[in-house]
């Protein structure tokens, strides 16, 4: 188990001034933050970081939202890394999600949901080096 993880603070969520306090949140719950910047993504950038979903019917409609303004991208790091953060943003859609979680406090909707965290092991180290490839990683 990698006690590292990625997210990913959404356009929507930027936009809104959300950066800050959702920054907060992730640092109370214990992570310390290895890697961040602020970032445009290209429509290429976009397509190759959700290669994953490039035969699912909402890839094209997840590329162009988060092209549609800056993200956060944050490399993180702390003991079980993966498993908590998702905790701490809570379920996909915002009306799902645990009170006190970052999506309840600052998603709008299953699509709109302020932040992305990555939702493996594996996928955090391949997000973080699409990221952040000149950072030194160690488990």
């Amino acid at each position: 188990m990698s006690n590292l993880t990625y997210s990913m603070i959404k356009p929507d969520a930027v936009q809104k001034n959300y950066s800050g306090k959702i920054l907060d949140m992730i640092l109370a719950a214990g992570f310390k933050i290895i890697g961040m910047k602020q970032i445009q993504l290209t429509t290429e950038q976009a397509k190759k970081f959700y290669e994953v979903h490039k035969e699912r019917p909402f890839y094209l409609e997840l590329v162009e939202y988060i092209t549609s303004g800056p993200v956060v991208a944050l490399a993180l790091k702390k003991d079980n890394a993966v498993l908590d953060l998702r905790t701490l943003l809570g379920a996909t859609d915002p009306n799902e999600a645990a009170e006190g979680t970052i999506r309840k406090n600052f998603g709008e909707s299953k699509a709109v949901n302020a932040i992305h965290g990555s939702d493996s092991d594996e996928n955090a180290l391949i997000e973080i080096n699409f990221m952040f490839s000149h950072l030194e990683l160690s488990c």
